[in-house]
């Protein structure tokens, strides 16, 4: 943690307009070149920045410009300290190395954090994935959490309805140990300390923020949590991608995508639920672009390919039912058409992809009535079921 004298100090390194790559540079310059603590450092003359740091003009003036409202920042790092709040900057020992060793100079300069501390230094795993998210994708994101926490490995969450919600409970229910990465400021973040602290008191959470104490929910702040979450993670499991739509109403990616993908080109091993042939999701694209994909209980699927939407896996091992198993389930019922199927399974195919899946399945009996195509297993005369309930 920053001592008490440096917490304004420290507090200028979350000002925008620097580039977090030099705001790096220069703290390694001060304080481990040149061993000069961060408060010395706002002391030194505008000459003395200029030559011994390769401070430009504007630098400089942003620099001066803080020296005359840190008794401003001291009034906030006063009402933090009486919160309970601490602020470790990235060159205390309790700074998460796992989150420099991931994002390297993009790491944040200072965490704002209240709990235990100690979590950071444990091994940990992420879950992310949709806000909206699939029964399924809660399912694998639940089993997951709680595999982990059986582990000890802490659980990292972005606080966001959906999987991140479901992975931050799981963890809980099972007693295990949990980071949640705000998408706001700490100090807002009242309603949420009151409903874990008992969690947070026993040592089970830490809450930790990069951002300005007091700064609100932003959509903006909630991308730019996401690195953080996957960067204080050793190892990073994926539940679901789901597109999101725009004002317009046109379909995007959205942030469990982008951050993925980031990710992948990083070289992080990333590893994605495989999906159920009826999902409408990206989790397959993601594999094709590098993931590792893995069964219900994370563990990987070696040999993986796909074909026509439909995925091939040599070593089954996921709790939930193939297609053939649902189309089994669904034709108990008697008769259907190729559309009924499709709304029952809500599948997102043309009825004649449908029906060239069908065909290759032994159990299906095709009867043609009219101009449609109706499927049965083979050996029932149950009802003609056209309709859904």
């Amino acid at each position: 943690m920053a001592l008490a004298h440096e917490l304004p100090a420290w507090s200028f390194f979350n000002k925008d307009g620097w580039k977090n790559g030099d705001k790096m540079n220069l703290i390694i310059q001060f304080y481990h070149d040149k061993k000069i603590s961060i408060t010395d450092f706002f002391e030194l003359s505008e000459e003395t920045l200029k030559d011994n740091f390769q401070l430009n003009d504007k630098q400089i003036k942003d620099l001066q410009k803080v020296r005359f409202s840190l008794a401003n920042y001291a009034f906030i790092a006063e009402n933090l300290q009486n919160s309970g709040i601490e602020v470790i900057p990235v060159v205390s020992s309790e700074y998460s190395k796992t989150l420099k060793e991931n994002l390297k100079k993009a790491a944040p300069i200072i965490l704002y954090v209240k709990g235990n501390k100690q979590i950071m230094q444990e091994k940990s795993i992420a879950i992310v994935g949709s806000r909206d998210a699939s029964e399924v994708a809660l399912n694998f994101t639940d089993n997951i959490a709680k595999q982990a926490s059986k582990e000890r490995k802490v659980v990292v969450s972005g606080f966001a309805k959906g999987v991140d919600k479901q992975a931050l409970n799981s963890s809980i229910a099972c007693k295990g140990q949990s980071i949640i990465v705000l998408p706001q400021g700490i100090m807002t973040f009242e309603s949420g300390f009151k409903t874990y602290y008992r969690q947070i008191i026993e040592g089970n959470v830490l809450v930790v923020s990069t951002f300005h104490p007091k700064a609100g929910w932003g959509k903006e702040l909630a991308m730019a949590r996401n690195p953080i979450i996957y960067g204080l993670a050793k190892e990073i499991y994926v539940a679901e991608s789901k597109p999101s739509r725009n004002r317009q109403g046109k379909e995007t990616k959205g942030g469990t995508y982008a951050g993925i993908m980031d990710g992948l080109k990083k070289g992080r091993i990333i590893y994605v639920r495989k999906p159920e042939v009826y999902e409408k999701n990206d989790n397959n694209f993601l594999i094709q672009s590098g993931a590792v994909a893995v069964d219900f209980n994370g563990n990987k699927l070696n040999n993986y390919e796909f074909k026509e939407d439909i995925l091939i896996i040599a070593e089954p091992q996921s709790v939930y039912r193939s297609f053939e198993d649902n189309i089994k389930e669904i034709l108990q019922k008697g008769q259907l058409s190729a559309n009924d199927i499709l709304k029952k399974l809500k599948l997102d195919w043309e009825s004649d992809k449908l029906t060239k899946e069908l065909k290759k399945l032994d159990f299906v009996e095709i009867r043609k009535k009219g101009n449609k195509n109706y499927f049965s297993l083979k050996g029932t005369n149950g009802p003609d079921l056209f309709e859904f309930p």
